[in-house]
Formats: C-alpha cells, structure tokens, sequence
C-alpha cells in the first residue's frame, strides 16, 4: 500500500512540473480530457500549480503523520 502511495504522489510532482514546463505537448491531452472546452496554456498552467501543491500537502500529511 505504501509503495502505490509514494508512486502516486510522485507522478502528483512529474505531471504538475511537466505540466508547467512543457504546456505545449500537453494541449492535446486536455484536449480530448476537457472535450467540451477548448484546452489553454492557462489552464494547463493552472493545473500544473495544483499537482505540485497536491504533493506538497500529501508529503507533508506523510512527514507529519507517518505511513
């Protein structure tokens, strides 16, 4: 269980940096996530701040509470 945990909060922190870096090579993707609405490098941006800060609050629930 631990293992799936820490696999997941990682990919939290992948997505949220490649998301920022790279918000071009991830319009497709939204695009076809977000179907009714048109994918912008805002949003993707946006998402991309919210992964990264999903991790930190699952790291520091992990820190301050243990596995």
């Amino acid at each position: 269980m631990n293992l799936v945990l820490c696999t997941f909060i990682q990919l939290y922190l992948v997505f949220g940096l490649a998301g920022i870096v790279w918000p071009e090579k991830f319009m497709p993707l939204f695009g076809v996530l977000m179907f009714p609405w048109a994918a912008s490098r805002r949003l993707i941006l946006v998402n991309g701040f919210a992964a990264i800060a999903a991790y930190l609050l699952l790291v520091a629930k992990i820190f301050l509470t243990g596995f």
